[in-house]
Parts: C-alpha cells; sequence; structure tokens
C-alpha cells in the first residue's frame, strides 16, 4: 500500500488549501457493518445534511435514508443480522445544528421495513395499510443492548420528560428500561432505575444488571441487579470506595468490564466479579486514563485497550483473539495512523476499520478474511491531502506549582524546525472532562495552514487524566487552570518556538472564556484575544442558558463555580476591562442556550462604553459553535484576517494599547 508514503510527501506544505476545505463536514461521519456481514451502514452528509447510507457490499447498490421534516440522522447501532435502529436530531428554533430529539427508529439493511419505535412521532402510521403498535412517548430513547437470543426485539432505556411543556428537558426523571418489537415498537416495561438519568448494562442473556451514572448530587454512583431482582449500591462516589464504571460483560457473563482508578489513581480497565463484588485490575495508566475498550467483532467480549495519550496505542490483553492478530497485521500496513475497528461481522469474516490521522480525516476501510484482501470504502474528507496537513506534536511539562501538564503543538508544514512562529493557543471547551487529543482538527489545520503555530493544553480540569486532575480543576476558572495557560505558553516562547511578541488566545465555550480571561490576566503575554460562544460574566451562569434550569445543572454549577457573587465577579473578564490591552474579537451564535448571547452582548456593551474597538461576528441562527459551512467558512476568514493584522504579516512592533 502506498497510504504510509502520503505521511512523508511535504512538497505541496506552502501551497495554501482553501478555507473552504477546513469548513465542510466530513463527507462519512461513521461506518458499520452489518452482523451478518451483508450490509454497511453510514452517516452520510449529502446537501449539509446528515443522512443514513445503507449499502449491499456485494452489489454495491444501496440507497439513503433522507428523514423527514428536515431532520438529520445523528447516529444507529446494528441491533440484528440485517437491521438496525437509528436515531435523529432536529432544528428547532434558530439553531443550525440538529438537536437530538431523543427518537428511536428501525430500518432493514436494504431499506425495507421502516417503522418508528419510540418517542413522541411512534404510534402515527406512515401510510393507511402500514399499522403501528407503538405508542407515542414524550421521553429520550437509547438503545441499551440487542437481542442476540430474539434478533426480532432490543433493549431500551428511556428518561421520561419532566412534564406538559418540558417535552425536550430530561433531568430528574428516573430512567425506565423496555423489551421492544423493532419491528412495531410494542414494548415491555421491564424495570426503573434505582437513580434518575440512568444509563444501563446488560448480559449476553439479555438481563440488565447495572445501572449507573452520575447522579443530580454530581457524585458517580453504580448499582448492581441480581438474580432476585433487587438493586443493590456497589459504589456510591459520595462515601468513597473503589470506583468503577461498568463498560461489557465479558463472554461468559462471569464478570464485567470497568473502567476504575488503576494502580496510580489516574485510570485503568479492571474486571468486577458479581460473586465476589471484587476489582481485578488488567490495565492501569501511569500520566493519563484516556482509554477505550475494544470488543470482538460478535461484541461479546472483549481483547484490548485503546490508549489515547500522546498518539493513540493499543495494548493486548487477549493476543490470542483472532481480532488482536488481524489489528497487528494492519497497524503494519499503516505505519503512522490510528487504526481502529468500527465493527465486524458475527463470524469475523469481515470488517470495517477506519485508518486516521493528524493530517488525515480517514477513510474506511473493509476487510475480507476470504481474500485476505483490503478494500477502500469510504473517505470521509477526500479533499484534504495529508501531504499539506501539519503533524501533531505531543508535549509534557509542568505548570509552575509541579503538576504534570501535557497538551500537543502543531507548526506549520515545513516549519517544524522554525523558530519564533506567531503563535495561536487553542484552549479547549468544557472544561471539565473534556480533553484535547491526537487526531486531524480542521480548526488546528486552517491556523497552521496560514502559519500559525498552534498550542492545545490539557489543563487541570481537563478528562483523561484521572479523577483527582479534574477536580484540581473545580472552583478554578480565571485561577490555576487559566495559570496552566499561561505556563504553557511561556513554555513554549521558552523553547524558541514561539516570537513572544506574536501570540493570540483563541477559543470556544469555556475556550472564549479563557480567551478573554487569558487577556486582563495577563495583558502583557497576549497580543489578541477571540472569544467565540464565551462565558465572560460567571454569575449569569446562574440565571441565564439551559445549564441552571435543573437541579442537576443548579449542582453542578455549586460544585465547580461556587457561589459566591463576589468571587465570580472577580474571576470574569467583564469585570477587568481596564487591564485589557489585547485586540479582541467576539463571536456570537444567536441561538445558543448554553451560554446564551447576552454574555457577548453585555461584553460588547462594556468595550463600546470604553471606545475599545474590536471585532464582532453575530450570526443570528447559530447555536453553541457554529455548524452551517457557510457561516464556518465565514467565521474562519474573518478569524485569518484578525489574526493576520496582530501577529501575522499584518503584524508591526507597536506595542498594544
Amino acid at each position: 500500500m502506498s497510504y504510509g508514503l502520503l505521511l512523508l510527501a511535504t512538497g505541496w506544505a506552502h501551497a495554501q488549501v482553501p478555507v473552504a476545505d477546513f469548513a465542510r463536514h466530513a463527507k462519512y461521519r461513521w461506518a458499520e457493518i452489518s452482523p451478518s456481514g451483508e450490509y454497511l451502514a453510514t452517516t452520510a452528509v449529502v446537501d449539509g445534511k446528515t443522512v443514513l447510507g445503507l449499502v449491499h457490499l456485494a452489489s454495491s447498490k444501496g440507497v439513503n435514508l433522507n428523514p423527514r421534516d428536515n431532520d438529520e440522522v445523528t447516529g444507529f447501532d446494528w441491533v440484528a443480522p440485517n437491521r438496525l435502529i437509528y436515531t435523529l436530531g432536529g432544528h428547532y428554533g434558530l439553531g443550525e445544528a440538529p438537536t437530538p430529539t431523543g427518537e428511536l427508529f428501525s430500518i432493514n439493511g436494504d431499506g425495507s421495513g421502516a417503522a418508528t419505535l419510540y418517542g413522541y412521532r411512534a404510534g402515527a402510521p406512515a401510510s393507511a395499510t402500514h399499522i403501528r403498535r407503538a405508542t407515542s412517548d414524550m421521553g429520550y430513547g437509547f438503545l441499551v443492548a440487542a437481542s442476540s437470543n430474539e434478533p426480532a426485539f432490543a433493549l431500551i432505556g428511556a428518561i421520561p420528560a419532566n412534564g406538559p411543556g418540558h417535552a425536550f428537558s430530561f433531568s430528574g426523571a428516573f430512567t425506565e428500561a423496555y423489551r421492544i418489537d423493532l419491528n412495531t415498537g410494542a414494548k415491555q416495561q421491564l424495570l426503573t432505575a434505582p437513580m434518575r438519568g440512568a444509563s444501563f448494562l446488560a448480559d449476553h442473556g439479555g438481563r440488565i444488571r447495572f445501572a449507573y451514572g452520575i447522579d443530580v448530587d454530581q457524585f458517580a454512583k453504580v448499582f448492581y441487579r441480581g438474580e432476585d431482582g433487587k438493586w443493590e449500591t456497589v459504589y456510591d462516589g459520595s462515601k468513597g470506595g473503589a470506583r468503577f464504571e461498568p463498560l461489557l460483560f465479558n463472554r461468559t457473563d462471569d464478570s464485567v468490564y470497568a473502567r476504575c482508578d488503576g494502580e496510580h489513581g489516574v485510570g485503568g480497565i479492571c474486571r468486577w466479579q458479581p460473586e465476589t463484588r471484587q476489582l481485578e485490575t488488567i490495565w492501569s495508566a501511569r500520566e493519563s486514563g484516556s482509554a477505550e475498550l475494544v470488543e470482538t467483532f460478535d461484541r461479546k467480549d472483549a481483547f484490548a485497550i485503546r490508549t489515547l495519550l500522546g498518539r493513540p496505542a493499543v495494548v493486548l490483553f487477549d493476543k490470542s483473539a483472532p481480532e488482536a492478530q488481524l489489528l497487528v497485521e494492519l497497524m503494519k500496513q499503516f505505519p503512522g495512523s490510528d487504526v481502529r475497528f468500527t465493527s465486524g461481522s458475527s463470524d469475523g469474516k469481515k470488517a470495517v476499520f477506519l485508518a486516521s490521522g493528524d493530517t488525515d480525516p480517514g477513510t474506511f476501510y473493509l476487510y475480507d478474511a476470504a481474500t485476505k484482501k483490503i478494500r477502500p470504502l469510504l473517505a470521509r474528507g477526500d479533499w484534504i491531502k495529508p501531504e499539506r496537513m501539519a503533524t501533531m506534536e505531543p508535549i509534557a511539562l509542568k505548570a509552575r506549582d509541579g503538576l504534570d501538564l501535557h497538551g500537543y503543538l502543531t507548526r506549520p508544514a515545513g516549519k517544524e524546525q522554525a523558530r519564533d512562529l506567531p503563535l495561536v493557543v487553542l484552549p479547549h471547551g468544557g472544561p471539565y472532562g473534556i480533553y484535547d487529543r491526537w487526531g486531524f482538527d480542521p480548526e488546528v489545520q486552517l491556523l497552521a495552514s496560514r502559519g500559525y503555530a498552534v498550542l492545545q493544553v490539557n489543563f487541570r480540569g481537563s478528562g483523561g487524566y484521572g479523577l483527582p486532575f479534574q477536580k484540581a480543576g473545580y472552583r478554578e476558572w480565571g485561577g490555576k487552570m487559566q495559570d496552566d495557560l499561561t505556563d504553557a505558553t511561556r513554555w513554549v516562547v521558552a523553547q524558541h518556538i514561539a516570537d513572544r511578541e506574536r501570540i493570540c488566545i483563541f477559543g470556544t465555550s469555556y475556550g472564549g472564556y479563557a480567551a478573554l480571561q487569558g487577556a486582563v490576566k495577563e495583558p502583557d503575554l497576549y497580543r489578541c484575544a477571540i472569544g467565540n460562544a464565551g462565558v465572560y460574566d460567571l454569575r449569569l451562569m446562574y440565571t441565564r442558558g439551559d445549564i441552571p434550569q435543573s437541579e442537576f445543572g443548579e449542582n453542578y454549577l455549586k460544585m465547580v463555580l461556587g457561589e459566591d457573587a463576589a468571587e465570580l465577579w472577580n474571576r470574569s473578564p467583564i469585570a477587568h476591562l481596564d487591564a485589557l490591552k489585547a485586540k479582541v474579537m467576539l463571536i456570537v451564535g444567536g441561538a445558543d442556550r448554553r451560554v446564551p448571547p447576552i454574555q457577548a452582548e453585555n461584553l460588547h456593551g462594556e468595550l463600546a462604553k470604553r471606545k475599545i474597538e474590536h471585532e464582532w461576528l453575530y450570526q443570528r441562527t447559530e447555536g453553541h459553535g457554529f455548524y452551517d459551512e457557510a457561516h464556518t467558512r465565514e467565521m474562519y476568514e474573518k478569524v485569518l484576517a484578525f489574526l493576520d493584522r496582530n501577529i501575522g504579516s499584518g503584524y508591526t512592533a507597536v506595542s498594544a494599547k
């Protein structure tokens, strides 16, 4: 194969890639083969809308399922040899991005037998001759497990809506489990979870054995259901103990794989024994517990752990598994790429995998055991040329208090050894539990393609480095979390990678907060700051947006922000504009329900009062981050122009105001 050679070619690195190429949605979001091995299902973007694509592999003939009412497909799961369940997102109000409807639909691999299983539109006949026995439900449904014993049925979970007028508000409700007919939607309630908003895990015999999740008090809880049908608390974060989250039962159903703290407290994978209630460690992380369990093709066991610190890697704990041997061979065929199985046929004769990387959005491939051949199926972004992209370099450093920090540094292609580059610091959103990882990022590549080095930091509070690391960021908005970004920025300058006079900070959501907070807290460090959908007055977090509209959200804010109004104001960028020297750009979505426009509008007004010039980009129909390709392209063009004036070719040595 010549794929690996693409990673080595850099001859086109200096040619400018069109901005529109970075604003496009991936052509194919995901792809999986049916358990029978006959069909391929994929979420494909057609005319800017995500549809369900179904392909008969032998004939290469297929159909696209285009949802009604301008909805979009948001996900799918194969639940029978040739039948799948899929979910939709709707466009409500002004928002461009689809919002999950909570409904469940099913269809055969050839596009026949469509049925509405669960949700507010269930029960309505598609035609006069089609009789449905599903009932309309106001709630949020999700797949728990397929039934290998009864291929016409599946297990689903459902979180009922909170009552009239709150059709899409589900906090505070106890999750229910149902056995559902995949053809008619007729369902039988099996049980109710002992906690609100719970997820379920079933064994391979179709019995729901676990309910787990983060409760409204913000503590993780795990409940086990034995043969007597009674729920037993086996972990309660409020009381301490050995933390674990159930993931998958083993083939014989006598133990369950679980995410746990590991031997070093930063994460690991364990086995939990129902009979003894004991955890056995399989793998322990030393720096980052960011990892995924890799399942066998029949989904009845696991054979490996995929780790995500730095570059993705695989730890095999069952080297004898056929899937393990195949994965090793594929990794040899695609050196330098992240190779991961998406699915396999139940008999293991066919498998679909994705090969991707930091410079490549990736391609889905089909492996056929009978011929031992690999066939490319779908390229996610065939307009992206990997040889023209920039590589991500994992970095590690220490914060001022000695805490270990990790992140990524991306330098423009062809300038991997260059010194004193203009730098864009790109803090991630969230902030808690979210983390930057190695892989293709169109925003990073856009900036690198225009000559900017890009710094991404997994500051304290980020996920993937253990619960203590995440908790270290609680109530540290504008405090130690911000200091971590500052320390990493100064580290890059000290390495002579970045020009200390040409640094801009640019982020979305929490990243937007961090951008403006960085500008007022470190006025001499950043030449400019770009806030997209950012929080600029922490006090408003308790009164505006969708987070404080539930008990769960209120408790979350109390835990991570605290309730001291004076302290919240002191850590708000809008309170310290007198210290501002950086040039500012604000990007706002008028339909943002997470961080309503009032956050940016208030800051916009205060800047205007002080006669501080700033860029203002407002899109009435966008939500929490831009979604529409044309809007995204315009935003990128304006961001690049702003950066060029301040730290790019238009930069002058005149000190900032």
